[in-house]
């Protein structure tokens, strides 16, 4: 055992490593891949901000973390002699680079003892496998909590450390206020303008919320300093302060093509809104129901982002409010469908209908007199023209591509 530890001489008073012999923990060697990628798993169903794939960047280095982890810890075992100086240092410095980008220590913690948890089932699932003893069991899990809370102590130490330079402290207010202008509980005026002032960020009017996709192992865009990014977990996004002010148009500039929509221009207390409408945008966007090039902006795209919300309805009300069209054959609704929705979106004017759709305005007449023995008297109801208009819009933008 003493060749694969690569430890030295240090021992931790009172800690019970060491009094194991190897013919109890070499049989549990080869399952260290295994074990490890349960504890992955675990920790990413429960921690949103780890929850990345295996193959990127930060994936490959959990994984390296979380084997080590388990790997040391069968070392430790067996070697009475084994210095906890080098594991210490590991350790310390893993907490050291979740402070350096801005994670939290408690996530960090959390996510130590997830894997505590998925080992202690192991153990007792392997106790009934290999045949042991209530005390093997016993000491194995005496020393599993004991290891626990010694990496947990290295990691907050180099947590603690590398929290106490100032760029990393800015950076930890940053992600503060981040997640004062983003999640969902109230925001206190009083500590938002303590956060802002600690972290030399303006306290703006207004804010809009930017809904991005992380682009794997290719690092993050630099952007702004005005501009508070959080790239951590699955979901990551940005808050563009006073987005309606002069040249602020510019600050998502240094995107490039990073997929990325921004939600509506919000009041301080209201970042959640703009955040859970600019992640809608984005989804559409992705499945190819909003067209548009750069940053989807939610304004530009109102009636299908509204329509969105209440789907089903309108995929119900379909059949029945539009049942005329539901009969047509497909070339007579491919005709029939975009210029019953251009006429009503130039405010039923014909020949602004046919300039819309590049076609003779009698093409369009020709067209409007089938609609209207099709739809008899409802096409000249006006109050049946906004709900024709968003059942088209919606059929067309959202639920035939969908279909599709």
């Amino acid at each position: 055992m003493s060749e694969r530890s690569g430890f030295g001489v240090t021992e931790v008073p009172g800690v019970p490593w060491g009094t194991l012999p190897a013919a109890v923990v070499d049989p549990l060697i080869p399952h260290i891949d295994t074990v490890a990628r349960e504890m992955i798993e675990w920790i990413q169903q429960r921690i949103p901000e780890y929850a990345r794939p295996i193959d990127s960047n930060y994936g490959r280095k959990m994984w390296r973390a979380v084997s080590r982890a388990v790997s040391d810890f069968l070392v430790l075992l067996t070697s009475p002699d084994a210095s906890w100086g080098p594991v210490r240092e590991i350790y310390a410095e893993i907490g050291a680079y979740e402070a350096r980008k801005g994670r939290s220590l408690q996530s960090l913690q959390t996510a130590t003892r997830l894997c505590g948890q998925v080992a202690a089932r192991r153990f007792t699932k392997d106790a009934t496998r290999l045949n042991w003893s209530h005390e093997t069991l016993g000491r194995l899990t005496e020393s599993l909590f004991a290891y626990l809370e010694a990496i947990s102590e290295a990691a907050a130490e180099g947590y603690a450390r590398a929290g106490d330079r100032p760029e990393i402290q800015r950076e930890q207010l940053r992600a503060r206020l981040h997640a004062l202008l983003t999640g969902d509980g109230l925001v206190d005026r009083v500590e938002l303008t303590r956060l802002a002032r600690s972290a030399g960020w303006d306290t703006p009017s207004t804010i809009a919320v930017v809904a991005v996709r992380s682009q794997g192992d290719v690092p993050p865009p630099l952007l702004p300093p005005t501009v508070l990014a959080d790239w951590r977990g699955q979901a990551p996004s940005l808050v563009v302060p006073d987005p309606d002010g002069p040249g602020q148009r510019h600050l998502l500039a240094g995107l490039g093509a990073v997929p990325a929509a921004i939600g509506p221009t919000v009041d301080l207390s209201r970042g959640p809104v703009s955040l859970r409408w600019a992640r809608q945008a984005l989804e559409l966007a992705e499945a190819g129901r909003i067209r548009a090039t750069g940053v989807v902006r939610c304004l530009d795209h109102l009636p299908t982002l509204i329509a969105s919300a209440g789907l089903d309805l309108i995929e119900s009300a379909l059949p029945q409010r539009l049942a005329p069209l539901m009969d047509l054959t497909p070339s007579q609704r491919e005709r029939l469908v975009p210029t019953l929705l251009a006429y009503l979106q130039n405010g039923r004017n014909a020949a602004a209908a046919a300039q819309h759709l590049n076609v003779h305005k009698q093409t369009v007449r020709y067209r409007l007199a089938g609609l209207e023995e099709l739809f008899t008297q409802d096409l000249n109801d006006p109050d049946r023209h906004l709900e024709i208009l968003l059942l088209l819009h919606s059929w067309q933008h959202l639920v035939e591509r969908s279909d599709g």
